[in-house]
């Protein structure tokens, strides 16, 4: 059985109500429950939550909430891979065959469904524990610079001060949308980024929204291309 799992809590700070805040005209989960449905790779689609409004508000769009995810990996320290090894046997408890697994982020206003199944077909062609989202970094992290407190600049990687920027290797950066893994990974190897495998998209579909700031610039970038282009 291959399951989401979309983890989302109460307690979201920087954006109060984050996960259930509206975004383009619906709670701002929807968009990761109606992607893991369009998909159609889902025998069940899981939120994973503490807080009983964002329960609620998954359900009425078609995700289920068969159990409450504890206090104690409800914090703002709480690493993803333990809430979704909890989810898993959660579910398992209940009988479901579980067998492969997508975390799927609740703030992810611009995932794709092709990109969930290209990342599922590369994880299974690879053999890897993982696989993910990737965008490449918009300049070369060579040229890194450091600032002290009066101004002054000096590169990170000396040896790279002088070397053309086509010249160097490239970059990735986790998009932060979601992690397929198998069950037995997520319950064992917490390491998703050193088992994983990269499915490299456009940054421009990339914004991680954890300030107001991201928030705004979430909703030009929808202005700007998802009146063009559907989001899936």
């Amino acid at each position: 059985m291959k399951i989401a799992v979309i983890p989302a809590r109460g307690g979201s700070k920087r954006i109060p109500r984050k996960n259930i805040k509206p975004f383009a005209g619906k709670p701002m989960i929807a968009h990761a429950i109606g992607a893991a449905h369009a998909c159609g790779l889902f025998e069940r689609i899981v939120v994973t939550t503490d807080d009983a409004e964002i329960g609620e508000i998954a359900r009425s769009h078609g995700a289920e909430t068969p159990f409450v995810r504890p206090a104690e990996l409800a914090d703002d320290h709480t690493p993803t891979v333990p809430v979704i090894a909890h989810a898993i046997q959660a579910c398992r408890s209940l009988g479901w065959d579980v067998e492969d697994v997508c975390c799927i982020y609740p703030g992810v206003p611009f995932i794709r469904t092709e990109d969930l199944a290209a990342a599922f077909d590369l994880r299974v062609t690879s053999g890897a524990d993982y696989s993910f989202p990737i965008a490449e970094f918009p300049a070369a992290i060579q040229r890194a610079l450091r600032r002290d407190a009066g101004g002054c600049t000096q590169p990170f990687f000396p040896e790279h001060e002088l070397t053309r920027t086509q010249d160097l290797e490239p970059a990735f950066y986790d998009a932060g949308q979601f992690y397929w893994g198998s069950a037995q990974a997520w319950m064992t190897n917490n390491r998703i980024h050193r088992s994983g495998v990269g499915l490299v998209i456009p940054a421009w579909r990339v914004v991680d929204i954890d300030t107001p700031d991201d928030w705004e610039r979430a909703q030009m970038m929808w202005q700007t291309f998802c009146a063009v282009t559907p989001a899936r």
